[in-house]
């Protein structure tokens, strides 16, 4: 058996992307800027580390959020690692991502570039839940 669960809070670097499949499922990609505290070596000082991690959603949701995330944003995230890997221009390339299954608003007001903005996204757009993942006693290792 295997865990594949993520948890990170942090901002987004970047406004979502929304595009859809051939198929027409809707993707929302967005990166999440999470800080990681190390001892510098030489200094010996605490210093913060940026790690940049893509995340996608999809489906109805992605539609929904598109329309609320945006770039500074902070944000926590639950989801699972996924790994992909495809070839251009003659090269072999690979990545790491998390697909979200929940995300949660950590901070109501976020500064845009314009001023700070309030949002409120229970009253600008009604997003889908999530679909409910059933475990049986069965799926428990212990």
């Amino acid at each position: 058996m295997s865990i594949n669960k993520v948890l990170i809070t942090g901002n987004l670097t970047r406004d979502p992307d929304l595009r859809n499949t051939p198929s027409g499922a809707s993707v929302l990609s967005f990166g999440v800027a999470v800080n990681d505290r190390r001892r510098n070596a030489s200094t010996g000082e605490w210093e913060n580390y940026a790690n940049f991690v893509d995340c996608s959603l999809f489906g109805a949701r992605a539609d929904a959020l598109s329309r609320i995330l945006t770039k500074g944003m902070k944000v926590a995230i639950e989801g699972k690692l996924r790994y992909s890997s495809w070839e251009k221009d003659g090269q072999r390339r690979s990545k790491l991502d998390v697909t979200v299954e929940e995300i949660e608003f950590l901070s109501r007001n976020y500064e845009n570039g314009n001023g700070s903005v309030n949002v409120q996204p229970a009253a600008e757009v009604d997003i889908p839940p999530a679909p409910e993942i059933t475990v049986y006693d069965e799926d428990i290792p212990f």
